[in-house]
Formats: structure tokens, C-alpha cells, sequence
């Protein structure tokens, strides 16, 4: 249907009344259509009020495109704007109620905020908050408008923020998101020069240390705890990954004994660790 509203029908009694230049508003794309309206409302849904809207469609795309153009070079094309803001004005035909004022009044917020709309959850590949996205198309008009005067060199954040009455940190937060309106895929290949690599080879993987550092600090009060024998066959054991054969002969004690020396020391360690985080100690 949209297709269709590119262009604006061939002329009916309707359309050339509405276009007529004696019938035109402040805007020479807002004709007179209270009548279509008022035909409109009194219709039941078929293909009558069908072409109703149609006509009122046709009449007010104009004005509609005129809205569109003003989001021009934004990422998107203006052949695309068009067409979300023909779906806009179709939304604001049907729901407008002419007892409630002007069409025009109703019709041009309306189209606007699906234009913006469709920036906000279209454009963006991820969702970010509306502020930065303000941010963002403000700092991105005053470079433009710096970069445009004669003799200039590229605008400096000092710059930016004076021109566009932001903070150097607003317009950092502006210039950030202009380079984050589009995501990579982790999948995307780069190159350095005969090197060809994507872009998760460049990323890190999980040290599986990090998993220990609680429960070697959960630890620590317990061992100083242990009798000194048994701090010494626990580290031979864990920290020199001494077999319990040679750890028996250190000490002049059976294989067994040095077995049930870990186990026991172990479980107590891991008692009092518990114990201690149930009453919320710190366990150092």
C-alpha cells in the first residue's frame, strides 16, 4: 500500500478541489480536506472508506515527504524516510477526529514521531538510551555546520561543545555513538598486512585462576590454623604436586597416614571457611 502513496492519484473532484492554490493553508502542502474527513467519519469500513482514505492520503502526502526530507542524510535514504512517513500519515488519518481541531496540527507530530521512531528501534543496531541519541545528532550537525565554513580544519571537541551549548564530556558521549550506530560481527575479517584474522581472534579467553582467588582467600585462615606438619604435607601436595609416596617418605609416615592427614585437614579448612561466611566474617 505504501508503494502505492509514493504517487499521488490522478486528480478527482476531491484531490483538485484540495489542491487548488484558493484552498491552500499556511503550507502550500496542506490543502482544505474537511469534507473528505467529514465522509470519512461517516462510512462504515469497506471499500468506500477505503478510498476515502486514499483520497486523504493523497492529498496530504506531500506534506508528508516535506517532514520526511527533514531527516535526510541521516544513514537512511530518503526513499525509505517517505515511505515511514506515508505509514505515519495513513495512522494519523484514522485516528484523527476533526471535532478536535485541524488535521495538519494533529497529522505533522504524529509523522514525526514515527520518522523518529524508526531511527530510534530501526537504525540502531543495539538499543541505547534517547538522550545519547540526541546527543549523538547534535553533536553530528554542529561538526557539519563547523566543518562547512571557509578555511576550517576539523572541529575540536572544545569546539563542538561551544557551537552546540553541550559539555566536552556530552559531546564525547556524542561522538562515541556516532561510531557505534552499526555493530561488527565477531565473524568480520581484518588484516594486517599478510595476516588475515577475524575479529574474535583478538579477543581474550577466561582465566580460569580467577575461579580460585575466593577460595584460596577463604582458605587462608585455616591453613595458618594447621599444625605445621600438616601445612607442610599440604603444600608438598597442592603447591608442589608431590605424590602422597614421597610425602611419606619426607615424613617417615605410611602412605595412608599421609591420605588421611589431607583429608582431615581438608575437610576442617573447608568447615571453618563455611562456618565463618555463614556469620558473614571476613575469612582472612
Amino acid at each position: 500500500m505504501l508503494t502505492d502513496l509514493s504517487t499521488p492519484r490522478p486528480d478527482t473532484p476531491e484531490t483538485a478541489t484540495a489542491a487548488s492554490p484558493a484552498s491552500r493553508h499556511s503550507h502550500n502542502d496542506a490543502p482544505d480536506t474537511a469534507q473528505l474527513f467529514a465522509r470519512f467519519m461517516q462510512v462504515d469500513d469497506g471499500p468506500e472508506r477505503d478510498a476515502v482514505r486514499g483520497e486523504l492520503v493523497a492529498a496530504w502526502l506531500p506534506m508528508a515527504h516535506r517532514i520526511a526530507g527533514r531527516f535526510r542524510d541521516r544513514g537512511e535514504s530518503l526513499e525509505d524516510l517517505r515511505q515511514v512517513a506515508a505509514l505515519g500519515l495513513v495512522r494519523a488519518v484514522d485516528r484523527f477526529d476533526p471535532s478536535r481541531g485541524a488535521f495538519e496540527s494533529y497529522a505533522v507530530p504524529t509523522i514525526t514521531g514515527e520518522v523518529k521512531r524508526h531511527f530510534r528501534d530501526r537504525m540502531w543496531a543495539l538499543r541505547v538510551p534517547r538522550r545519547v541519541q540526541e546527543l549523538r545528532n547534535r553533536v553530528r550537525v554542529s561538526r557539519r555546520e563547523l566543518a562547512q565554513q571557509p578555511g576550517s580544519a576539523e572541529p575540536t571537541v572544545a569546539a563542538i561543545a561551544a557551537n552546540a551549548g553541550l559539555s566536552e564530556k556530552e559531546v564525547n558521549t556524542g561522538l562515541e555513538a556516532m561510531e557505534s550506530f552499526s555493530t561488527l560481527s565477531l565473524d568480520a575479517e581484518l588484516s594486517t598486512g599478510d595476516e588475515d584474522y577475524s575479529l574474535a581472534d583478538t579477543l581474550g579467553t577466561p582465566d580460569a585462576s580467577y575461579d580460585l582467588v575466593v577460595d584460596r582467600e577463604a582458605a587462608k585462615a585455616g591453613l595458618r590454623r594447621l599444625p605445621e606438619r600438616e601445612r607442610a604435607i599440604l603444600y608438598m601436595r597442592f603447591f608442589e604436586d608431590a605424590t602422597q609416596s614421597r610425602i611419606a617418605d619426607r615424613f617417615g609416615i605410611s602412605q595412608m597416614h599421609v591420605s588421611r592427614l589431607i583429608s582431615g585437614s581438608c575437610a576442617r579448612i573447608r568447615a571453618e571457611a563455611l562456618a565463618e561466611q555463614s556469620v558473614g566474617r571476613p575469612a582472612a
